[in-house]
């Protein structure tokens, strides 16, 4: 079974909160913090642009935030190490599973299937 482009924007708002709060919830250390506020403005950035059901400006494909979803789970593996040399175990642990979370939401999603796409039916 694959998401939908509609469950899939629920996630994206879900995990955009997850991130905000994530930094009183973990108790992280202070530049963990600083860089997990900053990832969860950019991922709200990306989901109100993204042209699906729960996008508001719709301007970049869903396809597109696919691939920037695929890159960023990549990208938060090294940034998982980078903080975790830097802050601790409790740093990369978060960013570990996060990668791995962001990841998993790619891989079970059906980036085909937003209604916005001309070329499918919704």
């Amino acid at each position: 079974m694959k998401l939908n482009s509609k469950i899939h924007g629920v996630i994206d708002y879900g995990v955009v909160l997850f991130l905000l709060i994530s930094p009183t919830l973990f108790s992280l250390p202070e530049t963990t913090s600083i860089f997990t506020y900053a990832i969860g403005v950019i991922h709200l950035i990306l989901t109100v642009t993204t042209k699906f059901e729960l996008g508001i400006f719709k301007l970049i494909p869903f396809r597109i935030h696919g691939i920037i979803e695929l890159i960023v789970s990549m990208a938060l593996i090294g940034v998982a190490f980078y903080l975790g040399n830097l802050e601790g175990d409790v740093s990369r642990n978060f960013y570990l599973f996060f990668a791995i979370a962001v990841f998993l939401t790619w891989l079970i999603t059906d980036y085909k299937s937003s209604s916005e796409n001309p070329d499918t039916n919704g």
